[in-house]
């Protein structure tokens, strides 16, 4: 029995009438690589991106001795008008106000169980209900000041809560222990 398969190069030599001009060619392979650029990448350090000789080593915050608590509290203390500002931010934003305090340490710890995920610390008392309607700064400082009488030894924290996604969009600390 006589096979009827034939070569590719027997393909090429093959003369076609004009209606099998219009055909498509069989698969032929892969192409060769000659007709791609290749770019190659050598490890010459000479070719590394370079500022001219400006580089600093920027320190990073110190584990030891400064906790870093909350979103920008790495800044100074916040003035009332710089909280102020902050809290409207809140408000534009369509956030619920929300009071939080903490009486021991105001950051994240371990000390009671040391398994994954569990973290003491995590979750502060609130201050009152959250402060849905609220539509003035002023009313969430005055809430601030109340909370500050009652508990003067305190970390107390402001967070925005969007009530339609149902989660904390911004937490900050409105105000730390004396000392601090």
């Amino acid at each position: 029995m006589a096979s009827s398969m034939i070569s590719s190069a027997a393909v090429a030599t093959v003369s076609r009438t004009p209606a099998q001009a219009n055909m498509v060619a069989p698969f032929n392979g892969l192409k060769s690589t000659a007709a791609f650029s290749v770019t190659r990448k050598t490890n010459d350090i000479t070719s590394i991106a370079s500022n001219g000789g400006r580089v600093q080593c920027i320190q990073v915050w110190p584990p030891r001795g400064l906790k870093k608590f909350e979103t920008l509290s790495y800044l100074p203390p916040l003035s009332t008008e710089e909280l102020a500002k902050e809290i409207e931010y809140l408000l534009r934003n369509k956030w619920v106000p929300c009071l939080e305090f903490e009486l021991e340490k105001g950051f994240v710890y371990r000390e009671n169980h040391r398994s994954p995920g569990y973290y003491d610390g995590r979750y502060w008392t609130m201050w009152k209900l959250p402060m849905f309607g609220c539509t003035e700064a002023a009313q969430v400082l005055v809430e601030l000041e109340e909370a500050k009488k009652a508990y003067p030894n305190s970390f107390i924290r402001i967070i925005g809560f969007d009530n339609v996604r149902q989660v904390q969009c911004i937490s900050f600390i409105a105000s730390k222990p004396a000392g601090l």
